[in-house]
């Protein structure tokens, strides 16, 4: 069975201040962690999902130190993916890590977050200095568009080569799970639309 461990990041700001960490780490009961006890328990885990708010560059940067942490025991086993960039864009990232491309030309041609060039940039680059895969985890945003407007029936007559940037079809969603039952109650904060289609497209 494999491990999967989710990090979600309480980040409390105390201000730069010496010996008042600009975060605090937290186990799923609550009591305050520590760091090293956090990574010798990620290690041992097959996939690690870490929450971020995609905005808090404090979480960028402890996303990177991670990952340093990680390839420190996993070295080459090391894979690292990112929600930012949409599967439409791995081969460009592909490129870039294999040093086909400029940077400057993967910047212009990709499409990037307003903050990448600060919170994502090191976290890729790092991947190329140690030669890693990394993944664009997300679907492109033109099929999650379709689907929030007309549902996974959005999806039936995409093409072949689009399908292989979507999740395995038929896609099954269980909006019965508690997960999916908490984003229905925040839709209202989302601006209108088909709930279900909203969920279904995230």
């Amino acid at each position: 069975m494999k491990k999967i461990f989710f990090i979600v990041l309480l980040l409390i700001f105390s201000g730069f201040v010496m010996n008042k960490p600009a975060y605090f780490l937290y186990d799923k009961s609550g009591k305050e962690a520590k760091y090293p006890k956090m990574i010798s328990t990620l290690v041992k885990a097959d996939v690690v999902f870490v929450g971020e708010f995609h905005d808090n560059p404090i979480s960028h940067w402890l996303e990177l130190q991670i990952s340093k942490d990680l390839y420190a025991s996993k070295k080459q086993d090391l894979v690292l993916g990112a929600e930012m960039f949409e599967r439409d864009n791995q081969l460009m990232i592909n490129e870039y890590l294999q040093g086909l491309i400029k940077e400057n030309n993967f910047e212009k041609e990709a499409k990037l977050w307003d903050n990448y060039k600060t919170d994502y940039k090191p976290l890729l680059n790092f991947a190329k200095d140690q030669n890693l895969a990394f993944l664009a985890t997300n679907v492109p945003r033109r099929y999650a568009s379709a689907v929030a407007t007309a549902g996974l029936k959005a999806l039936d007559n995409i093409t072949a080569e689009a399908k292989t940037y979507v999740a395995p079809m038929p896609l099954e969603v269980d909006l019965l799970q508690s997960s999916y039952q908490v984003m229905a109650k925040m839709m209202p904060t989302h601006g209108s639309g088909n709930t279900e289609n909203i969920i279904f497209a995230q």
